[in-house]
């Protein structure tokens, strides 16, 4: 049975054949899993697979290499999926976990042939020979590039006795690029599942709060949740930044005190069978909203509600910038934090000056997911949406207690100072419009403060008893 994964073998062969349909005649592709990385002495890091790897393999072992070949044999067009995986070795597996070995790679994922690594040098050069053209994802490992040439170098070394190497080498990050933008229903059925055990986190977190507390005792309230529903780990270092730490947009310190009065912005997510989610929320550390940080609060709550009801195939990021940008501005300005001419504080997106960051990004595999987004010069994201795109929606305004940027002939007011706003939600293209699968992270104001409110009368019961 496949390990560390979610899905069915017929999902990774299924993407193995789509990738086979878009390789030309008489080639040969190369993906290489990660490497085991030493965090200091004899310590690792936990173990991250290479996300293309995975993707076509659901294979999560370190050092393995997936070989895919297209060719011709006595007429007929052959496809053939060969992995390389570590050897068992019962002495290893003590020590460090079981492997799954060749000999049950490609019954348990679907292989047409697998081998030990140690044979990789031997047998890669003759998969090589005589194809026209070799694929790999150039750029992502440097030294599995040199390795790639170096085995292609040693076919082209046999020239004289016959031998024929690829003359032609592609890059084909962007084709698998383009295969994980568009997510499968399987894939969309996990990505469901971590957004709403990270809604459970984000929930916790709310509860858990108080004046007193720590950054860090927050955290490990949401690693707690991601982990006991199956999450075992975050899908990125979490942000749980308190007051004007907010403000920092990728805090990660998480060991402040939480102060009375301050907000609390917690950007975080799990992670499940290599799948991410990508969630931000901003309460109160003491469970009611101040006159400012509502009025902020709302403000965002508002553009972003705008910019995800627009979501329909067809439209753009550009689009959803442009409409929130315009929203923002507009709020600004009847904050008086903005000030000046409204028609030319829209045109010149004054809200950039507190909205520093982008509306969302891709998300699946990766937190920052791969697929082109079609930047075009004045740097506007102009790829259309089409269903099965899954990205994040993530506005934001920071007002900084300390601004060495600061325009002197229009401060912003002090009662503003130190707030910091993002609110993210996870949002699926669907063939008629949107499906935010972050369904379970309150996020309205009443949401928000009812639900602290009645943690903290459960708190308050309790410690009476």
């Amino acid at each position: 049975m496949m390990k560390h994964t979610l899905l069915p073998v017929s999902e990774f062969t299924g993407r193995r054949q789509q990738f086979f349909q878009q390789m030309p005649e008489n080639s040969v592709a190369l993906f290489a899993a990660a490497k085991e990385v030493t965090r200091s002495n004899d310590t690792e890091y936990p173990f991250c697979q290479d996300k293309n790897f995975y993707y076509l393999t659901g294979f999560n072992e370190p050092d393995a290499l997936l070989v895919l070949i297209k060719q011709k044999d006595q007429d007929e067009l052959v496809c053939q999926s060969v992995l390389f995986c570590r050897e068992k070795n019962p002495m290893q597996e003590i020590w460090h976990g079981r492997r799954v070995g060749p000999e049950l790679a490609s019954g348990e994922y679907g292989f047409d042939a697998s081998f030990a690594c140690e044979e990789i040098d031997e047998l890669v050069p003759k998969y090589l020979e005589g194809k026209s053209q070799l694929m790999f994802c150039q750029g992502a490992d440097e030294a599995f590039d040199r390795r790639v040439l170096n085995w292609n170098s040693q076919v082209k070394a046999t020239v004289r006795q016959g031998g024929k190497a690829p003359a032609v080498l592609v890059d084909c990050s962007s084709i698998i690029e383009e295969m994980r933008l568009i997510k499968s229903p399987a894939e969309l059925d996990i990505m469901r599942k971590v957004n709403r055990i990270s809604g459970q986190a984000h929930q916790r977190a709310m509860e858990k709060t108080a004046p007193g507390k720590f950054e860090y005792q927050i955290e490990a309230e949401l690693l707690h949740e991601f982990a006991r529903h199956g999450a075992r780990h975050a899908a990125y270092g979490s942000i749980v930044a308190g007051g004007d730490n907010a403000n920092i947009l990728h805090y990660t310190d998480n060991c402040d005190a939480l102060n009375d009065n301050e907000l609390l912005l917690i950007d975080a997510g799990g992670e499940l069978a290599g799948y991410a989610a990508d969630i931000t929320r901003t309460f109160p550390v003491n469970g009611k909203f101040t006159k400012e940080q509502k009025a902020v609060y709302q403000l965002v709550l508002e553009a972003q509600e705008l910019a995800i009801q627009a979501i329909a195939p067809g439209k753009t990021l550009a689009y959803l910038n442009e409409i929130t940008c315009e929203h923002l501005t507009r709020g600004l300005h009847g904050l008086g934090i903005l000030t000046g001419d409204l028609d030319e504080l829209i045109t010149a997106r004054a809200c950039k000056k507190f909205f520093i960051h982008g509306l969302g990004h891709w998300l699946g595999l990766d937190v920052h997911d791969v697929g082109d987004y079609q930047v075009d010069k004045k740097r506007q994201q102009l790829r259309s949406f089409e269903p099965g795109m899954v990205m994040t929606i993530e506005p934001g305004l920071y007002i900084p207690l300390h601004d060495v940027n600061e325009d002197v002939a229009a401060p912003v007011d002090e009662k503003w100072r130190g707030i910091g706003v993002r609110i993210e939600d996870n949002i699926l293209v669907t063939e008629n419009g949107y499906e935010n699968l972050t369904v379970n992270a309150p996020k309205t104001i009443e949401e928000i403060e009812t639900l602290m409110a009645k943690a903290a009368n459960a708190h308050a019961t309790a410690a009476g008893q």
